[in-house]
């Protein structure tokens, strides 16, 4: 067996090993794939040098990436215009460079934790959740593709509101390195599965508590204008008078039945001191019938010294106020890197909107009515660290979301599915509205109760409760999962008494 692991086999299995996450997640939702994943992981770091522990750490995470992240393709290819040939390569190029955070993830495991005691087992959940969190900071971040997300329907579901999503990632680790462990020694030690045993019948029951109740605050009617632009004509000038007229006429019958009416991210193509007369309108037909009107718009200022600064913005109109600029931007999306030198050289690196600047760390809320909503563009929703800045004060989650870059692919679906574990760490409802799908109305325990369709023009409507109180991870965030992980570290490599 241990020559099976050797060399390019060895590396072609890491291949695959990390394209097993995929169909663990959504929208397939096999997650007994990832545990495997895991275990065949663990196996395969199990006898080389740092080095060679680098090597199959990047081949991981080329496939982890390469197949996780497909949709990159569809983005540079379909909306960016790229030729087949440049899309594949600059997707291949994407997928290589994010390997190097698994790299230098399973290199460390190997140089300094895979030897001491428990480091095939604890110590290896350990490093490889310090791992995800690493890639979730480092140059921006990418948390994409996080292992727990594939059980926000499982027993360990109920670590959420404790742990976040590092919690769940540490026990699916743990439990792919105990049967990689009892397989390589074909025997089963008892303490091992116990320990395992016992964090997924504690996530069974921590499933039975409410950390959160709902208040005494009416529900909240909720309606979701899912206009369903294509997006090779949303930015075009001569569709723009379309636009408006689309907003304004589907949501003229909204604003009596409502309390919040949601359009989506850049719902209006325009930036906020253009579009100013048609929001002034929609706004006083919004506070007519007491509702709040929130949408996303860009949003274009000067600082003191003359400097002009756009952002992506979120705004409340009608019963409602408030201003967001997005803070975490995608890159090539909302900025383009080394601009001086990429600007001009293909079209994908000249898209519209792409010189956003990011929004301030500490921002108020979006107000509806006596509501505080925790705002969140786009990509913002799949960090925990950055929702959990708003919480316990905010009374619901809001995400607005353009996912008509990915296409009809898996993006949209993965996009869904880490808002619904935001929810069910802050114990909050998450309302999700997106130009193109999937929009959604989720509750505080990250089930959905209203869902759209991609690629569909309706209105999402439903109900939403308040809830208050605070769930642990809501209080603490996901640092008492990091420091757990830190302190393993710390003393699997402490020397023993003699």
């Amino acid at each position: 067996m241990k020559s099976i692991t050797q060399g390019w086999t060895g590396h072609l299995l890491a291949v695959i090993a990390g394209a097993l996450v995929t169909p663990s997640l959504a929208p397939f939702n096999l997650w007994p794939l990832g545990i495997a994943s895991t275990a065949l992981l663990v196996w395969l770091l199990s006898d080389l040098t740092p080095k060679q522990a680098a090597s199959r750490g990047w081949f991981y995470g080329f496939g982890l990436f390469g197949v996780g992240t497909s949709w990159v393709y569809v983005s540079i290819h379909v909306y960016g215009y790229a030729p087949i040939p440049l899309a594949a390569f600059l997707t291949l190029i994407f997928s290589a460079g994010l390997g190097i955070f698994t790299s230098v993830t399973f290199y460390c495991y190997a140089r300094w934790v895979r030897d001491c005691d428990s480091g095939q087992l604890l110590g290896f959940a350990a490093v490889f959740v310090l791992g995800e969190w690493w890639r979730s900071w480092f140059l921006t971040g990418f948390p994409w593709l996080y292992m727990g997300y594939g059980h926000i329907d499982t027993p360990l579901a109920g670590w959420a509101p404790v742990g976040g999503i590092y919690a769940l990632g540490f026990v699916v680790a743990l439990t792919g390195a105990v049967i990689s462990y009892g397989l390589q020694r074909q025997k089963i030690i008892l303490s091992h599965l116990l320990m395992v045993a016992a964090l997924w019948l504690g996530g069974f029951l921590l499933n039975t508590i409410n950390w959160t109740t709902p208040t005494d605050q009416p529900a909240i009617k909720v309606a979701m204008v899912q206009a369903n632009i294509p997006q090779e004509v949303k930015w075009r000038q001569d569709q723009y008078q379309a636009t408006l007229k689309l907003y304004r006429e589907t949501s003229a019958a909204l604003w009596a039945e409502n309390d919040i009416v949601i359009w989506p991210e850049a719902a209006i193509p325009a930036y906020y001191q253009s579009a100013k007369p048609f929001l002034g309108l929609m706004s006083n037909k919004a506070k007519q019938h007491n509702t709040t009107l929130i949408t996303g718009i860009p949003f274009r200022e000067k600082d003191p010294a003359g400097n002009t600064h756009r952002y992506n913005s979120i705004m409340a109109f009608g019963a409602g106020d408030g201003l967001y600029h997005k803070q975490r931007l995608v890159p090539f999306g909302e900025y383009v890197p080394l601009e001086n030198s990429l600007r001009g050289l293909i079209q994908f690196f000249d898209m519209p909107m792409s010189n956003f600047s990011a929004g301030a760390q500490w921002q108020a809320g979006i107000k509806a009515g006596d509501l505080t909503l925790a705002p969140f563009i786009c990509y913002e929703i799949v960090y925990p660290g950055l929702v959990t800045q708003w919480l316990p004060k905010a009374d619901m989650l809001i995400t607005i979301s353009n996912d008509a870059w990915f296409g009809r692919s898996i993006g949209p679906l993965q996009h869904l599915e880490m808002a619904q574990m935001r929810a069910l760490e802050s114990g909050r409802y998450l309302l999700r509205a997106t130009g193109s799908g999937v929009s959604a109305i989720i509750n505080q325990r990250g089930k959905i109760l209203a869902r759209g369709d991609q690629f569909t023009r309706e209105v999402i409507s439903g109900e939403a409760l308040v809830f208050g109180g605070a769930t642990p991870f809501a209080i603490t965030g996901s640092w008492p999962v990091l420091i757990l992980c830190m302190a393993i570290i710390v003393l699997a490599r402490s020397p023993r008494p003699q």
